[in-house]
């Protein structure tokens, strides 16, 4: 199958699979676990922070942080389209009993700083406390400007703002920006970091932060059932992902540029935008269904709707993109 509906079907390499097999392990709740202990140091180093933290998934780790930085009746500005308030089931406000502050994302995704700034709230009890500013990247593909993010952050923290970035694909950025990891993370108090995403884990994430923090989200993880045992299993495709993978991100980049000139070429389609490994697309409302089903019978995993997303990933070649697009030309011009 091709498969385009996101960037987290990627399925082990053998390399990374013989990496699992070999993996050393331990206890990881009772903290000796030497994979795990080597995949945590090794992602704060690389992210420039005091220590890390693994997580059986990004969702975990978003909301792990939330509640490290928040407590009940707190409240967390965040975007409309952020992954930790559209996309995590409402955990913040469901399990942490924080009270999320959404604002509509600006077209690059960033957050407008003027409605940053008032949707702080005063100090009075008739208002949740604001103590958190959120921020997401990539979102939606894209690289929030670097300009931007110092910006934000130096009004979070005038305002005794905490920060923290859903950093699930801040390799991406990295990669497309030309920056280092460190430099993308260095703004913000905590930064979750996936790896079941572009870099091609079967599972796993790493908050990372200051020690403090840190001790803070490792007993929310035990709350939230987060506490693994063996994990050194899972941990060693994350280390493996690390070494391994996150250069090679700048290929599904590549490929995803590829497949928007593709789609571009074809009449029906519109073609919306495309950053880093995504593409976005309008389609014929009326041709998404079929097209969809027609995809599958050509062994083509798709999402098609009005506005459609295409992920490209570890595990989709340029004659895969080609074959899609092929694809797409055969059903319009029937």
């Amino acid at each position: 199958m091709i498969d385009l509906r996101s960037d987290t079907v990627t399925r082990p390499s053998q390399a990374m699979l013989a990496s699992m097999a070999a993996a050393e392990v331990g206890d990881d709740v009772w903290g000796d676990d030497p994979t795990v202990l080597r995949l945590q140091a090794a992602v704060a180093e690389r992210a420039g922070k005091e220590a890390g933290l693994f997580f059986p998934s990004g969702t975990q780790s978003n909301l792990a942080a939330l509640m490290a930085h928040c407590g009940r009746g707190d409240e967390y500005i965040v975007g409309q389209s952020a992954h930790t308030y559209r996309n995590e089931g409402g955990g913040a406000a469901v399990l942490g009993s924080i009270q999320p502050q959404p604002i509509a994302n600006a077209a690059d995704g960033s957050l407008p700083l003027d409605e940053i700034a008032a949707a702080i709230k005063p100090i009075d009890d008739h208002f949740a406390r604001t103590r958190l500013l959120a921020l997401e990247n990539t979102i939606g593909g894209k690289v929030l400007p670097a300009g931007y993010v110092a910006e934000a952050v130096t009004l979070a923290n005038s305002r005794g703002l905490a920060t923290h970035l859903d950093g699930a694909r801040v390799c991406n950025a990295a990669v497309a920006s030309g920056q280092s990891i460190a430099a993308l993370c260095a703004p913000f108090d905590s930064v979750s970091i996936c790896f079941s995403k572009g870099l091609g884990a079967p599972v796993g994430s790493v908050l990372v932060g200051s020690a403090d923090l840190i001790e803070s989200a490792r007993r929310w993880r035990k709350v939230l059932g987060g506490g693994m045992r063996q994990s050194g299993l899972l941990a060693a495709a994350c280390l493996y992902a690390l070494e391994h993978n996150v250069d090679r991100l700048a290929e599904d980049h590549e490929n995803a540029e590829h497949l928007a000139r593709g789609l571009a070429e074809i009449d029906e389609v519109h073609v919306q935008s495309h950053a880093t490994n995504m593409v976005f697309a309008q389609f014929p409302q009326e041709h998404c269904a079929p097209l969809e089903a027609a995809l599958k019978e050509q062994g083509i995993l798709t999402q098609v709707l009005y506005g459609s997303r295409f992920v490209t990933h570890m595990d989709v070649k340029r004659a895969d993109i080609d074959m899609f697009v092929s694809a797409v030309k055969a059903y319009f011009a029937e």
